[in-house]
């Protein structure tokens, strides 16, 4: 059975997915780092962090600390829950005005 907070993640996918994002989801125990987000995702050459809540969950303190180092680093970061989704659809809008993306690997094959 879905939790709430998984249909939010599943929707965010699909708004990804539709637009060729590269995305993943971080494993965080054992040896990965704890508060990362729930989807960390390269939309148009920009890192983008996204945690996922559902209702009126709210991230914790060390979510909140990764979100803003994330932010500081240059990054975008986003709390989104069912009820703000459409931030991510706005996002995405905004990404098609950012400037093409390069192909690094080509460009770099004998490094």
């Amino acid at each position: 059975m879905a939790t709430p907070e998984s249909k939010v993640k599943a929707a965010v996918v699909k708004l990804l997915k539709a637009n060729d994002a590269y995305y993943f989801f971080p494993a965080t125990g054992g040896f990965g780092r704890s508060g990362v987000p729930d989807i960390v995702c390269c939309l148009r050459g920009k890192f983008v962090g996204i945690e996922c809540k559902a209702g009126t969950n709210k991230p914790t303190e060390l979510q909140l600390r990764e979100l803003h180092k994330i932010n500081k680093a240059g990054g975008l970061s986003y709390v989104i829950n069912e009820t703000n989704i459409d931030l991510i659809a706005k996002l995405i809008e905004v990404a098609g005005n950012w400037s093409e993306p390069h192909d690094s690997l080509e460009e770099n094959q004998n490094v």
